[in-house]
């Protein structure tokens, strides 16, 4: 399993930075490749994208959620991923830090060499870039969910 850690800092205030990434079925409007996600329930999202030029579908579960602090996941299917996302106040809460852990597994020999030769993590880079450029040209969120969930040692 190859890991990525990566952070940006958006021009917004912690709450806005978190309400945005909630809205999963925008990730479309600034995550390359990305055709869209599905939010099928509080803690459940299907997604299509294109990797290495083939569609791939997979489902992800939420399995730890907590308002402008943290979302952490695991994805089943064609990749195989984990994530964690962190939400961090900073410049005195005019400001949001947003690291992005990310463990996948590529499959196959072209995800293989992909991930070798850093494909993988400039398109996490330009991901992470594009979400703050989307947010901070809108000021605010698309809109939020505010609950929480607790589900790490279920799955």
């Amino acid at each position: 399993m190859s890991t990525i850690e990566e952070s940006v800092e958006v021009k917004v205030p912690v709450r806005t930075a978190y309400n945005q990434w909630t809205q999963f079925e925008d990730f479309p409007q600034f995550m390359d490749g990305v055709e869209s996600v599905t939010q099928l329930d509080d803690d459940r999202l299907h997604w299509v994208a294109q990797i290495g030029g083939r569609t791939k579908t997979w489902d992800s579960q939420i399995t730890r959620q907590v308002p402008d602090q943290e979302i952490d996941w695991l994805g089943f299917g064609d990749p195989d991923n984990r994530g964690r996302l962190v939400f961090e106040e900073s410049d005195g809460g005019t400001k949001t830090r947003v690291t992005l852990a990310l463990d996948y597994d590529p499959h196959g020999a072209v995800e293989g060499v992909a991930d070798k030769l850093g494909f993988v993590r400039r398109r996490v880079e330009r991901d992470m870039q594009s979400f703050k450029e989307f947010l901070e040209a809108r000021g605010r969120e698309t809109g939020g969910w505010r609950g929480e969930i607790h589900r790490e040692d279920q799955v």
